[in-house]
């Protein structure tokens, strides 16, 4: 419930409707105050009589809320409006949540159930809980309000926002990514979008336990991972993909030296020797600029075994395939696609975006022996995020890339894989890297069922 509707006005009376006895007004005072505007003039004031300490930390919580305390009674006082203490010290703690934190969104960044937060504008706040949209009683005071608190998020990154460049990418303190959207481009806006930072790192029992991936195909996956084939998670947005990245990363063994590629930082890799590169937008003079093939580019100065590119969407594709096909196998991306099919097709098209008039025969040769596997991840109905196919790339044939399904969806469950009697080509090039799996693992038939890494398959 935004501030305007908790500062209820008490009617004629001395109390307010829940039975709390009202503040007293100056003789003449009016009740019918606008109170978003009460609440711009604590802020105002506080920022007229404070200054700068608001924003350079010299000020501890107690402090802070003490002097916003101080003007908060000034200014009721002034306005002459009724109404009770426990309002008035809402009215502090939504001041206090705009000085110190991030405003109306604070309580929805601390909700551990939110996983994405959409302003669509002041007035309209969604959250995403359990994979599914929800709509929530936050709202800001005013476009002005928003905007403010988009500036605080992008300034402490480092990035600006404004009519001369008015989308940008940032994150939070936490790790969490940021997009914001302002005029002239955002109509009826400005808009906020938050994809909170998970604190915990998701593991590989974690996705099998909510249902994401089959114990047996993620055994497959690890071993695939440990054997140093080389992987792409395709999905659409907020299918998973990165969620999946992280949880493969970690069948990468620890003597392997990783060099992460992001536009910002989600990546959360548990081995020790791991270089983290993140890329960087121009600044006011278009200067300055670091884009992802940039860093791509760069890594394969750094002695990597392995690249992993949280996700490529242009002319890096090339860069990342040579990188797959000169001593960097095992890498790993994402890449936003339907199918895996569409998957390959697209990886096709960003290739081509690199600004070399290259023939299709010879992407698709590249292509083939760049990539193994490709995942692919969707979020069903039920907003649970799943494996949905595991595809191997065989070759080419008659200019065409050969593919195979190794897993699909069941018939009578599409929610459910199963191995396609297919047995994968890769195993041959695993060797004593790959972990042993099951001989029965790829026999078609009912879903496999068991605990990561437990070889009593059942079925």
């Amino acid at each position: 419930m935004g501030l305007a509707d908790r500062l209820v006005r008490p009617p004629g009376g001395g109390s307010t409707p829940g039975g709390e006895p009202a503040r007293a007004t100056p003789a003449g005072g009016t009740l019918g105050v606008d109170l978003g505007d009460l609440r711009r003039r604590v802020h105002d004031r506080l920022i007229a009589e404070v200054g700068p300490a608001l924003y350079d930390n010299s000020l501890d919580a107690a402090a802070l809320r003490q002097r916003v305390a101080e003007v908060a009674g000034t200014v009721v006082g002034e306005e002459a409006v009724a109404i009770t203490a426990s309002e008035e010290d809402l009215l502090v703690r939504d001041v206090c949540d705009d000085v110190a934190g991030f405003g109306p969104i604070d309580s929805l960044l601390g909700d551990p159930t939110v996983t994405e937060i959409m302003c669509n504008g002041p007035h309209e706040v969604y959250v995403e809980r359990a994979g599914r949209i929800e709509a929530t009683d936050v709202h800001f005071l005013d476009a002005g309000h928003l905007r403010r608190v988009i500036d605080k998020i992008v300034g402490g990154a480092g990035r600006r926002v404004d009519e001369s460049s008015p989308l940008c990418d940032a994150r939070l303190p936490d790790g969490s990514r940021v997009n914001a959207v302002v005029a002239p481009v955002a109509v009826g806006g400005p808009f906020l979008t938050v994809r909170k930072f998970a604190g915990d790192r998701l593991t590989a029992a974690d996705l099998v336990q909510r249902g994401s991936v089959g114990a047996a195909v993620l055994d497959f996956l690890a071993a695939c991972v440990a054997g140093r084939a080389s992987m792409v998670v395709s999905g659409g947005t907020g299918s998973g993909k990165t969620t999946l990245l992280n949880v493969l990363s970690s069948f990468i063994p620890d003597g392997e030296r990783i060099v992460t590629v992001e536009d910002a930082k989600e990546l959360q890799l548990a081995q020790r020797h791991v270089v983290a590169l993140e890329s960087r937008p121009p600044n006011l003079e278009g200067r300055g600029e670091v884009t992802i093939r940039d860093l791509v580019r760069n890594s394969l100065r750094m002695r990597p075994d392995r690249i992993i590119v949280g996700e490529v969407r242009s002319g890096e594709a090339l860069d990342m395939l040579q990188a797959m096909n000169t001593g960097h196998a095992g890498s790993l991306t994402t890449v936003h696609a339907n199918t895996p099919r569409d998957a390959l097709a697209r990886l096709e098209t960003l290739v081509l975006m690199a600004g070399f008039d290259l023939p299709l025969r010879a992407i698709r040769e590249q292509l083939a022996a760049a990539v193994d596997l490709v995942v692919q991840m969707d979020r069903g109905d039920d907003g649970v995020r799943r494996v949905t196919r595991v595809v191997e790339v065989q070759g080419m044939e008659s200019g065409v890339v050969v593919t195979a399904e190794l897993f699909a969806p069941a018939g009578d469950s599409p929610q459910t894989l199963q191995a396609t009697g297919v047995r994968p080509r890769v195993l041959e090039r695993l060797g004593p890297r790959g972990r042993a799996l099951p001989g029965d693992l790829f026999t078609p038939g009912p879903a496999l069922v068991g605990r990561v890494g437990d070889r009593r398959w059942r079925r």
